[in-house]
């Protein structure tokens, strides 16, 4: 039989806290069942956990994640599952890799800035650290 989680046990289990866990269900990203007034997830809302906590890393917004786990459950096959997620992994690949040239340029100017700044004091007399 498949292991049952409380939302502290799962929070645990996930290195996240159970607002987290509360807070992916408020959202419609994870369904658990009830027993009583208590929460009682299966190893099914694990697995999507680990999916959304991964997205999320990764860049991925909630309609994104949202969507590609709804597709889950459409599409047995996967096929169309698969197809959103190459394009989606795509698309933050590209914007990962813009965000990379926009970092390395910042850093050469400022390099740039910082020899010239440097350069200037010591033009000076004055030592820098």
């Amino acid at each position: 039989m498949d292991k049952l989680y409380s939302v502290t046990e799962l929070a645990r289990d996930l290195g996240v806290t159970p607002r987290t866990v509360r807070f992916y269900e408020d959202q419609g990203l994870i369904l658990p069942q009830r027993a009583g007034n208590t929460r009682i997830y299966t190893h099914r809302d694990r697995a999507r956990m680990i999916l959304i906590l991964r997205g999320k890393r990764l860049g991925f917004s909630l309609k994104e994640i949202k969507e590609f786990l709804d597709l889950y459950v459409v599409d047995t096959t996967q096929v169309e599952q698969l197809q959103l997620l190459a394009t989606k992994v795509k698309g933050r690949i590209a914007q990962l890799e813009d965000q990379l040239q926009a970092v390395q340029t910042s850093l050469m100017e400022l390099r740039d800035i910082e020899r010239m700044t440097l350069d200037a004091l010591q033009s000076k007399g004055v030592n820098s650290a």
